[in-house]
């Protein structure tokens, strides 16, 4: 007993100071100078300390109330790559050669592993934001609901670049978030996580903006760092302002053990928008590009190019016959500013760009001998990136039922397989499998009809009979390849 109470004194002598304070002030002090001139100065600003002890504490327990029921966990079984099992290449002659021969076959499957990670519903038919690392690589995700009902969750699409996944749930009048708006967000407010950690469902923690705009080595996501608690199992979960908006999406944490240290940082709700919007409509994500390579600018650069400050990306190279070259933008530019957004730190200039729809025209304020100046550039599409991978899971309605999970080629993998297909499967089980059909098959056309993005390969197969013939490019050979469905 004595601990605490030996706790409670400086907040006790704390008031008693401020109630003799209030006393004198009030008890025929007001007739001297001294007290008149305390009577026309300013009033003073409450300490931390005082307004601790006054307790001025945000409750947040009616945010939860109201849109604690929209988060949901998300529980995955993930069916893990084969492993290669065969010894090296011997030749019979060499003394290893019977050691290396007993270790079986060529590829061992290993068994299923289980994954648990957060998600909160945007829409009441049974849209679910996550993180894309979340579902990755799961062959089955089910999504939890607070009152403990379960749906089977197919995976519209995600993003690796941005780490945002689109679920899809078959339910109706489901409770949902509010999307806010994280442009006005600032370092030092309240925030609020709902997820999952370590299992424990609907955990709520909260804590403050540290930093906005965060680069974390992915130059398309402007990370808003926060020190909440967030630990494993938080991945894909919403975080709050004191409004009860999500202004984004829980990602990554900074740690030296795989627990909370302090540092946590989630995607931008905006960011994300983007990402589902695209994928719901397109089944892909399109990012502008403008063909440089940036630098950060530092108070030597600046003095150089006898900038004021250290602001802008500075251009180090320019990508012949790209969108910036054909512009006019040379390497030593500043960039300085995207459509009116100023850029402070290099890193801010490839999210503004990657967002603009490539075939616009951007407005580039640039540094250049000692003056801005303005440039208009066509933006170009950034290709190389495996932006979107669909998963089929048993209730998919069209690639569940041919057992293929198949994602859209890079521009780079394109290039390499000489392929003009646009998607290839990245895994393979049930009919499609029994067919012959193997994982890294470029798919080229379903049933005649030529195939170029996951919505129209969707969309094929829906209309496709119980036969579903697959034109696939396989190494320099275009085959068919029957696939029979039962059902």
């Amino acid at each position: 007993m004595n601990t605490p109470l030996r706790r409670l004194w400086p907040a006790m002598l704390l008031v008693l100071l401020v109630s003799c304070t209030e006393r004198t002030g009030t008890a025929g002090d007001a007739a001297t100078p001294a007290a008149a001139m305390r009577e026309t100065a300013a009033p003073a600003v409450a300490s931390p300390r005082e307004t601790m002890v006054a307790g001025a504490l945000p409750n947040f327990s009616a945010l939860v109330d109201a849109y604690g029921p929209a988060v949901v966990n998300v529980s995955t079984v993930v069916r893990q790559r084969p492993v290669d099992r065969r010894g090296p290449e011997l030749s019979p002659d060499d003394p290893f050669y019977e050691f290396f021969r007993g270790f079986g076959g060529p590829r061992a499957q290993l068994p299923p592993t289980r994954g648990e990670g957060s998600g909160f519903v945007i829409s009441a038919d049974g849209y679910i934001l996550t993180n894309a690392h979340v579902v990755e690589d799961a062959r089955e995700v089910t999504v939890r609901m607070t009152d403990r009902r379960e749906y089977r969750a197919k995976v519209v699409g995600f993003d690796a670049r941005t780490d945002v996944a689109v679920l899809k749930i078959d339910a109706t009048k489901l409770p949902v978030v509010r999307i806010g708006d994280p442009q006005g967000l600032k370092a030092g407010e309240w925030v609020v996580a709902i997820g999952s950690p370590f299992g424990f469902e609907n955990s709520v923690t909260a804590g403050i903006v540290s930093a906005i705009a965060r680069s974390l080595g992915d130059t398309y996501t402007p990370f808003i760092q926060t020190d909440v608690a967030v630990n494993p199992g938080n991945s894909g979960g919403p975080l709050f302002n004191l409004q009860g908006e999500v202004i984004g999406i829980n990602s990554q944490i900074y740690s030296r053990t795989g627990g909370y240290q302090g540092v946590s940082f989630a995607i931008p709700i905006n960011v994300a928008m983007n990402v589902k919007n695209q994928l719901v409509a397109t089944g892909r994500v399109q990012r502008g590009r403008i063909g440089v390579v940036i630098q950060e600018v530092n108070q030597a650069l600046a003095d150089s190019f006898r900038l004021s400050r250290p602001r802008g990306a500075l251009v180090s190279q320019v990508e012949e016959d790209g969108p910036a070259d054909d512009a006019g933008l040379k390497p030593g530019d500043v960039i300085l500013a995207v459509d009116g957004h100023e850029i402070e730190r290099s890193s801010e200039l490839p999210p503004l760009v990657a967002a603009i729809k490539p075939g616009k025209d951007a407005k580039l304020t640039i540094w250049r001998d000692k003056a801005e100046r303005m440039l208009r550039v066509k933006v170009g599409e950034l290709e190389d990136e495996p932006a979107v991978a669909l998963r089929s899971t048993p209730n998919d309605p069209a690639t569940g039922k041919l057992g293929l999970a198949v994602r859209p080629l890079t521009g780079e993998e394109r290039q390499r397989l000489q392929t003009g297909g646009r998607l290839v499967v990245e895994d393979v089980d049930g009919p499609a499998a029994i067919a012959g059909v193997e994982p890294g098959d470029v798919i080229l056309a379903v049933n005649g009809t030529q195939v170029a993005s996951i919505v129209e390969f969707r969309t094929a197969v829906n209309a496709a009979g119980k036969t579903v013939a697959l034109l696939i490019q396989r190494d320099d050979a275009e085959i068919f390849v029957p696939v029979r469905v039962d059902s």
